[in-house]
């Protein structure tokens, strides 16, 4: 088994107004980069090999945390989210209630209009695991929330058509085992990165 710790970027702006991000290609904000400045790795995970999106926030905030290079890969991208992406939730919702409980109660086959299902990304996700598990040293990816919960979904069997079995805080890391076949295990529990 590979371990595997998901720490998700920083503060956007679009973070801050509510917005639907997905694909969206925002840098940190100034809030978000005092918050990940604040933010320190477990020592444990000090020689992991590292990885990053290749969207910005999620390199700008491998680059504070590590101050070094990170390889991109971009099986960690975020979900594509189509024509909601720079929606924010609650309009959606006022405009079309029923439309977007339909969608919502799809689950892991929620698909917005024009984007990617969140099984897709678990898909995505699951063959980066097995990928990862060839090699047991750890691995530290700075990803993003759609990322974090499809791997929750690998984890532990949620659907997402209820809360998800675990809630982590933006300075809270996901700590995980990858296995031969794509499997992933859960590590409970979250680890702070506030310092």
């Amino acid at each position: 088994m590979t371990p595997l710790l998901l720490i998700r970027h920083g503060a956007t702006s679009w973070n801050e107004s509510g917005r639907i991000q997905g694909r969206a290609d925002l840098g940190l904000s100034a809030r978000g980069r005092a918050e990940v400045a604040a933010w320190r790795l477990p020592p444990a995970w000090a020689g992991a090999r590292w990885l990053t999106s290749p969207l910005r926030r999620a390199k700008q905030t491998a680059a504070l945390l590590t101050g070094r290079p990170v390889l991109v890969e971009p099986r960690l991208i975020e979900m594509d989210w189509g024509e909601w992406e720079g929606r924010r939730g609650v309009d959606l919702r006022a405009e079309a209630p029923a439309a977007l409980a339909r969608s919502e109660a799809q689950g892991l086959d929620l698909r917005p209009p024009g984007g990617e299902s969140p099984r897709e990304v678990c898909a995505r996700l699951r063959a980066l695991a097995a990928d990862l598990a060839a090699d047991p040293a750890p691995v530290v990816a700075f990803c993003h929330k759609g990322v974090i919960r499809a791997a929750l979904a690998l984890a532990t069997g949620w659907e997402m058509r209820s809360e998800p079995p675990l809630r982590l805080g933006r300075d809270q890391a996901l700590a995980l085992a990858c296995h031969a076949d794509g499997r992933l295990q859960l590590r409970p529990p979250p680890l702070a990165l506030a310092a």
